[in-house]
């Protein structure tokens, strides 16, 4: 069946049965007690909401949310422990809603058993699947676990996150995962004991930072390598060596990782940063991200973020864009960090998105000024005969095309220049135009 009762496991009287040999060195080692889990101080200090609710076993439905490898399943587990409950395990990529439905059955059958459904990737069921757990998670007759990788905001729906107490695991801290891998190494029962490896603390932090806090990842990764060596030979920074060369970054396009990471770009490139910018760049082109979606957001920046202060940006913004189609991977590379460094290292001006947003702001909250008369188009006799284009001064009869006239009915001041790079040359021109245009109309131009 593609969902696990464990009454035995987790009755009244719980037995931990060893676990079999053939199983990951992950799975062997994963925790039996609370206090068995390293990292998530932020949820585990003593007095803490999630070890309250724990002892006092009065909490209801719980989601955990974090990357891979960060205890999901362990807190799950370890809390069914710790509370005696029933526990039944689901994972939403295997189980559709007719398993769902005689999971819940079975529960509504067995009331006394405190069942806990603890279902694996919770994002992975659609919404009808997750409307499915409501009543029985609001009568309590489970109480529900849910770990998923995803932002819950987007993925869980509303009334079941708002029944839900939502918990967030971070990447677990290179010394907590050194500390298990080598508790890892010297456990007979568990771990790798028997085979008498040895490994120096500086080798199992470097593993463990190779393993961007996933603990699963690090301890998988451990016993590859033990397994790779004869019994008792000691492992070694050449060990490492082979996984280092096969290390794959964590960045999962289309979700979370996908997200921040553009958004640490893209405010590294705003904020003048071009060491963070190119880290985050080679990120994501190591994550395997599209190009043509960070040119993009070149292009976007080069408007948005430095607008006239460098007019240059946006033209070299485009080119960029339109050579990660013609060029491709990996050339294209040089090019998107070609345009990040210059987007990077310009100067800063959002005088244009300013200008847009109090444009919007002006004709929302005020009437819709008409078009003036010597503006309108005069094309056609009826337009002339209502005096459409009469008055109009053709500006380059004018010094500097400054002919006095007014634009709008009612004269707005929507853009404001920056005095950075070259928007200040355009400030000083304005200001001598605003001056010229006085000495126009006082001459009564």
């Amino acid at each position: 069946m593609p969902f696990s009762d464990q009454p035995d496991l987790f009755g009244d009287d719980p037995v931990v049965a060893r676990p079999p040999a053939a199983q990951p060195l992950a799975a062997r080692m994963r925790p039996r007690a609370l206090a068995e889990l390293v990292g998530q101080e932020h949820l585990l200090a003593p007095g803490g909401l999630l070890p309250r609710l724990i002892a006092q076993n009065r909490f209801g439905s719980l989601i955990f949310y974090g990357p891979p490898g960060t205890g999901k399943t362990s807190f799950a587990e370890v809390i069914a422990r710790e509370t005696k409950s029933r526990f039944v395990r689901v994972n939403a990529v295997l189980s559709g809603a007719a398993e769902l439905r005689d999971v819940l059955a079975a529960a509504r059958r067995r009331p006394e058993a405190a069942t806990i459904l603890f279902i694996d990737e919770l994002h992975r069921f659609n919404k009808s699947q997750q409307d499915l757990l409501l009543p029985d998670v609001e009568e309590g007759v489970v109480r529900l676990i849910g770990a998923t990788t995803h932002n819950p905001g987007f993925y869980i729906n509303p009334p079941l996150l708002s029944r839900s107490h939502l918990f967030r695991l971070e990447p677990l801290a290179p010394a907590a995962v050194a500390a298990v891998l080598r508790r890892a190494l010297t456990d007979p029962e568990r771990g790798l004991g028997a085979r008498h490896h040895s490994a120096a603390d500086q080798v199992l932090a470097s593993l463990a930072g190779l393993c961007d806090g996933d603990l699963r990842r690090a301890l998988n990764a451990l016993e590859v390598i033990a397994l790779s060596l004869p019994v008792g030979a000691p492992i070694t920074a050449g060990e490492l060596e082979l996984f280092a060369r096969e290390r794959r970054i964590r960045y999962d396009a289309g979700e979370d990782e996908h997200y921040d990471t553009i958004s640490a770009f893209i405010k590294s490139c705003r904020g003048s940063d071009p060491d963070a910018a190119m880290y985050w760049l080679a990120k994501m082109l190591a994550g395997g991200e599209d190009p043509r979606f960070i040119a993009r957001r070149l292009v976007i920046l080069a408007s948005e973020d430095v607008g006239l202060a460098d007019p240059l940006a946006l033209p070299l913004a485009v080119a960029a864009h339109h050579a990660c189609d013609f060029v491709g991977l990996p050339e294209a590379e040089l090019t998107l960090a070609h345009a990040t460094l210059y987007i990077a290292t310009a100067p800063k001006s959002n005088s244009a998105t300013l200008a847009l947003g109090a444009a919007h702001a002006a004709l929302k909250d005020g009437p819709v000024q008409p078009v003036p008369l010597p503006l309108r188009d005069k094309s056609g006799a009826a337009s002339k005969q209502a005096g459409h284009g009469r008055g109009y001064r053709y500006s380059h009869d004018y010094e500097e095309n400054i002919s006095g006239q007014d634009y709008l009915t009612k004269p707005l001041t929507l853009y404001t220049p920056k005095t950075v790079g070259h928007e200040a040359r355009i400030a000083e021109r304005l200001t001598r135009w605003q001056a010229l245009k006085a000495q126009v109309r006082a001459g009564g131009g």
